[in-house]
């Protein structure tokens, strides 16, 4: 196996252990990989890494058309975008929930707080990798003011009960975004449920090329990431993502602004990829 084959299989291994997180370092990650090894096969490797991550297949499929140095620019292009139209709705003293970790979300906190806004974020652990501790540290080494609850006390958070400020905005990013909703992070859909119960907003802030028309499957990870070495005779449940309807979703923001769901996806069906 020469040096190129090995970076290649990194790569790979690192995108299905979640070494290499969030939509847009996976996509970019690939990009990577896939110009050490410009094959139809190395494009399958890639997408069976993480079947749930459109943006991956998406920029894939553009790699076959366009240089790499075109389509890399897209990512720090939507990013600006979403950072202008993030400014635009937080407001001064806006407590902020957002789930696991995702880097159009995080960026776009940063981008505000740079800006002058001033807010502070509740986050979750997100068990049971605890991608929340990865945000916690990104937005607290700006200076943002950060609260880190475990999973199940996010009704605490959403619902200001137990002396706790009630967070007045949730911010989710996406890892694949479809016709009738969002695929997130396990534990989205109990956010976005508990949000509208408690009138909080919700806004998805993603990347448009995570879009797709075809159906995404639910990744289950491995067992012994919620408990190594547990008894035979328990069953375990360890799914990776799960399904937010857009009926609990107030906007998306994107790239393409700030738009209602069913707005957002009639431009997104008119995509030629």
């Amino acid at each position: 196996m020469n040096e190129k084959e090995k970076k290649f299989n990194k790569i790979v291994n690192d995108i299905k252990q979640v070494k290499i997180q969030g939509a847009r370092n996976i996509a970019r990650a690939a990009l990577l990989a896939y110009k050490l090894s410009p094959k139809k096969s190395s494009i399958q490797k890639l997408i069976s890494a993480r079947a749930t991550e459109p943006m991956l297949k998406n920029v894939l499929k553009l790699a076959e058309k366009k240089p790499l140095k075109e389509i890399l620019k897209h990512f720090d292009f939507a990013q600006k975008e979403i950072n202008k139209s993030v400014f635009k709705i937080i407001k001064n003293g806006d407590i902020i929930l957002t789930h696991c970790h995702s880097t159009n979300v995080v960026q776009s906190l940063i981008y505000s707080k740079k800006q002058g806004k001033k807010f502070e974020v509740y986050n979750t652990e997100t068990r049971p990798l605890y991608q929340g501790r990865k945000t916690a540290i990104e937005l607290r080494r700006v200076g943002i003011k950060v609260t880190m609850f475990v999973d199940s006390a996010i009704d605490i958070a959403l619902s200001g009960s137990q002396k706790n400020k009630k967070a007045n905005k949730v911010f989710l990013g996406a890892d694949a975004l479809i016709e009738k909703g969002i695929i997130n992070k396990v534990g989205s859909s109990m956010i976005a449920k508990l949000a509208r119960l408690n009138k909080v907003p919700l806004y998805i802030i993603a990347d448009s090329w995570k879009f797709t028309k075809e159906k995404v499957p639910i990744e289950y990870r491995a067992l012994n990431e919620v408990w190594d070495k547990a008894p035979k005779e328990i069953k375990i449940k360890n799914p990776a993502f799960e399904f937010v309807n857009k009926k609990y979703i107030k906007a998306i923001i994107s790239e393409k602004g700030i738009l209602n769901y069913n707005n957002f996806v009639k431009k997104m069906k008119k995509v030629p990829y």
